[in-house]
């Protein structure tokens, strides 16, 4: 006979919850397809199939939210991604 442990709620905690912000990456004219995948794969971590489809729901709607997240997260990424001469914001 096992026994069955009650497994306690999830504590989300609501200011983390209400402070989460998007990483959106622009459409621009001068980044090749593969230049901007492979920079959302080295610096947001996406796979190649993530990171393509990103690139093209840029292309084509003119921004993409690559990621999610609390701002001291979302910062070191969008440093990164602005270095590497792709339009990004955080909002």
């Amino acid at each position: 006979m096992s026994v069955k442990e009650k497994q306690q709620p999830i504590n989300f905690d609501d200011e983390k919850l209400t402070n989460l912000k998007k990483l959106i990456l622009y459409n621009d004219d001068f980044n090749t397809f593969d230049f901007v995948i492979e920079t959302l794969k080295e610096v947001c971590g996406h796979n190649a199939f993530q990171a393509e489809t990103c690139a093209w729901i840029a292309h084509y709607k003119g921004n993409c939210v690559v990621k999610k997240g609390v701002y001291d997260r979302l910062k070191p990424c969008c440093d990164q991604l602005s270095f590497n001469n792709l339009i990004v914001e955080i909002q």
